[in-house]
This record gives C-alpha cells, sequence and structure tokens, in this order.
C-alpha cells in the first residue's frame, strides 16, 4: 500500500506531550538495557584489564566470533519486526506469533553454525584477528567455554528482541539486569579466584558469562509461557505460511546481509587493528566500550522509531508516521552531542584506572577524539536506517548504504594506509572510522524522498 492513500488522519501526532510521553515509555528501558550491555561488556574490560593487556586483547578479539553472530540475530529480527511492528498496529497477534517460530528457526541454525565453528576451528579463528600467539592462546581459552552459550543466547535474543516491537520492553530489561549483576559477581569469583574458587583469568570470564546466559535462558522460557500478549509456541518453529515465510524473508534477508557484512567489516576493523600491535587493541577495546556507554540513547532512539513508526504505518497513519520521523531525527541530534561530550569527559578517566602501557594510553586519547564526532553521525545514521527506513520495509536502501560506505570506502582505504603506505596509527584509526561520516548525505536523501513509507502488511 502506497503513501499516497491516507484513510485516517493522526492530529495526535501533533500532540507533544504525548509523543514525548510514548517515546519516554520506551526508549527508557531500551537505553537502560543498552547501558545494563555496555556494563557487562565493561565488567569484562576492567577486570580483565586488571590482569594484563594480552587478557583484555585475547577476550575482545575473541569476542569478536560472537559479536558477527549477534549482528545476524539483530538481523533476523529486525528484518522480521518490520513484519510485527506493522501487525501490532493492525493488532494481528497470531501472525506475530508465527514471525516470532519462523526467526527461532533460523537463529537455532546459525546458533549451531558458531557453537560449532568456534569448538572445532578455535585457532584459525583467533589467527584472523591477531598474530601474536600469547593473544591466540588465551583467545582459544575463552572460545572453548563462550562458545557454549551461543545456543541459549540465539533463544534470549530473539525473543526479547521481538517483544520490544509489541511494546513489551521492560521484560529485556529486567533480564539484563539480572544478567549484570550476575556477570560482575561470577566475574569476580573466576577471573580473580574467590569464594576458595581458583583465579581462571580469561577462562574464568567466559565461564561466568556462559553461567549468567544459561540464566537468563531460564527466565526468558519462563516468561515466554506466561506473556498475555505474545507467546513462544514450539510449533510455531516448524510453522508453514507460505505467504508470510515469503513477506519475512523479503525484509529479513536484506536487514541480515545488512547486519552481517557490517558486522564482518567491523571485525575486518579488528583484524587491521589486531596486526598493528597489542597496544593498539587494548587501547580500541576500551574505546569501544565508552562508545558504546554513550551510545545507549541514541540507540534506544533508533529502536522506538521503529516502533512507534511501524506502528503507524500498520494503522495506516502516514501523516503521523512523517511527524514522528521529524522529532526522533531532532532527539537523536541532541542525544549525539550529549553522547560526544561524555566520550571527552570519561575517556581519560577511565584510561588513568586501567593497567595500560603508556603506548596504549596514548592511542586511546588519540581515539577518544575520533570517537566524540564519529557518536553523533552513527546515531543519526542509525535512527534513518535502523528506525526510519526499516519501520516502512526499506530495507535494501540501508543495505547499499551500509556496506557500500563501509567496504568500498573505510575498509579498503584503511587496509591501504595500514599495510601499504604505513601510516601512523591516528591516521589509520580516523579512516577506519570514517564510514559513518560518509553516509550521512545518503540517508538524509532518502530521507526526504519518503520512499521508506510503505505499509507491508497484508
Amino acid at each position: 500500500m502506497s503513501a499516497s492513500s491516507q484513510p485516517h488522519t493522526f492530529s495526535e501526532a501533533v500532540d507533544r506531550k504525548t509523543f514525548l510521553k510514548m517515546t519516554f515509555s520506551l526508549v527508557l528501558p531500551m537505553a537502560v538495557q543498552n547501558l545494563i550491555n555496555t556494563a557487562i561488556t565493561s565488567a569484562d574490560v576492567m577486570m580483565l584489564g586488571k590482569v594484563g593487556e594480552t587478557a583484555l586483547s585475547a577476550s575482545s578479539l575473541a569476542g569478536q566470533v560472537q559479536f558477527i553472530m549477534n549482528l545476524i540475530f539483530f538481523g533476523l529480527t529486525s528484518g522480521a519486526a518490520v513484519l510485527t511492528a506493522q501487525y501490532w498496529g493492525k493488532q494481528d497477534i497470531r501472525t506475530i506469533e508465527k514471525v516470532l517460530g519462523i526467526s527461532l528457526r533460523f537463529s537455532f541454525l546459525v546458533a549451531t553454525a558458531f557453537t560449532a565453528a568456534a569448538l572445532i576451528f578455535p585457532r584459525h579463528l583467533m589467527m584472523m584477528f591477531s598474530s601474536e600467539e600469547p593473544v591466540i592462546a588465551e583467545g582459544i581459552k575463552y572460545l572453548r567455554i563462550i562458545a557454549l552459550s551461543y545456543i541459549p543466547v540465539s533463544f534470549s535474543m530473539v525473543f526479547l528482541n521481538l517483544m520490544r516491537s509489541v511494546e513489551r520492553v521492560v521484560i529485556s530489561t529486567m533480564v539484563y539486569l539480572f544478567g549484570l549483576f550476575c556477570n560482575i559477581g561470577l566475574n569476580a569469583v573466576f577471573i580473580f579466584g574467590m569464594l576458595g574458587f581458583p583465579a581462571m583469568g580469561v577462562s574464568g570470564a567466559a565461564l561466568a558469562t556462559l553461567i549468567t546466559r544459561l540464566l537468563e535462558l531460564f527466565i526468558v522460557i519462563v516468561y515466554s509461557q506466561k506473556n498475555p500478549v505474545v507467546r513462544f509456541r514450539m510449533k510455531d518453529i516448524f510453522i508453514h505460511d507460505q505467504l508470510l515465510f515469503k513477506d519475512f524473508l523479503q525484509f529479513s534477508i536484506p536487514v541480515t546481509i545488512n547486519e552481517m557484512l557490517w558486522g564482518l567489516g567491523t571485525s575486518v576493523n579488528a583484524m587491521i587493528i589486531g596486526h598493528m600491535g597489542s597496544s593498539v587493541v587494548a587501547a580500541n577495546s576500551v574505546a569501544q566500550v565508552i562508545r558504546q556507554l554513550a551510545m545507549v540513547v541514541a540507540f534506544g532512539l533508533a529502536n522506538a522509531t521503529a516502533i512507534i513508526i511501524g506502528k503507524a504505518i500498520g494503522e495506516n497513519k502516514y501523516e503521523g508516521a512523517k511527524i514522528y520521523a521529524r522529532r526522533f531525527l531532532k532527539l537523536t541530534l541532541a542525544s549525539g552531542v550529549c553522547g560526544a561530550a561524555l566520550i571527552l569527559v570519561i575517556g581519560p578517566i577511565v584510561g588513568g584506572f586501567l593497567t595500560l602501557s603508556d603506548d596504549a594510553q596514548s592511542y586511546l586519547n588519540i581515539m577518544m577524539l575520533v570517537m566524540s564526532y564519529f557518536s553523533i553521525a552513527q546515531g543519526y545514521n542509525t535512527t534513518m536506517i535502523v528506525g526510519i527506513f526499516r519501520a516502512g520495509g526499506d530495507t535494501k536502501f540501508g543495505l547499499l548504504c551500509d556496506v557500500g560506505a563501509l567496504w568500498c570506502c573505510s575498509i579498503f582505504f584503511g587496509y591501504l594506509c595500514a599495510f601499504v603506505f604505513r601510516l601512523p596509527v591516528a591516521v589509520v584509526y580516523m579512516v577506519l572510522m570514517s564510514d559513518e561520516i560518509i553516509k550521512i548525505p545518503f540517508t538524509t536523501w532518502r530521507y526526504r524522498s519518503k520512499l521508506w513509507l510503505r505499509n507491508v502488511t497484508r
């Protein structure tokens, strides 16, 4: 259905108080959830940073495997959310449950493949990210334990992400809040050796995460059976609905490919950085955590954008969708500026707390400057691509934009700067982080064209 048909007016969208209240009710728990996820990563970084740069670098690089897998899950659920958010606007609950089942079918297959690869080929995976044998050896220890958490994550993450699209965001916040305290406590016990346990270092961090993920899975399974809105049914994993499956593939495949190639590109960045030395890797590990911390509100806004605009489109309230899009962009830019300021303030504080070499500390200072402007651009583009465009089923443009800027520009020229021209670390890092700046003119043009505004329900 085209946006030219306007069966309903949407005068209530003009009410800013109603909009802000609705937005706040979604963004706050999702921002808290993003903050919790960042805090979990930060706990590993802080504690392993006390063990040493080798342990910190190993866990960071080994974590790239799960990072890619999680992006595939995010792609599956983001593509599925195009459907679920709009069907939520139509109050078609049974179709949403079918989409959940199809999403879990794919996520289980992906998790099984990643688990097998991490258990069978851990050395080969680590050698992709580092050439330093101590880092590889520690990374292998981490992978062999953390791989066992991949399948539990495949259910928890997909289920909780799809619950967002039906405005059930508090449950994921509660689950991950529990995971935060559990992970920090178990990290202390297993990494440093407390309560009679031996000090396990990087293996202890992996074991703590595995136990936490299993406990989170238990909570999610219990909730999925008692959820009064959308329930998980085992039979839905094997559901046969040809039209719905076609729609799922139409929207999920471009988003999944987008996230996977973006994730692979981010991992290639990590590979380039990894071959520049452990000091650069350690500094980048800290920089990425600080960036995630600064982006929690912006990412929450992007997800809220997809939910609210998708629901409005599902209700055929197109003018309201346009008004919401404009308001979300203003909020995103404001949060991006605040995030940039936060990066510049806390970067030196965090660096002083960790046990970093002088070189690593110097690299971290440079990376903080780059991340300050990168975060503003990333917040803007994320709200556009993940929020506004995907809400209207415009998933292919995001794929072209993300992949083109990352692979054809920042990675290609970053590789040349690092290994052909042998330029300084600061220059290489700026080039590797340039993709979000490159995307701004293209996402702005697409937004103004209104080509993203479509109802995709049947």
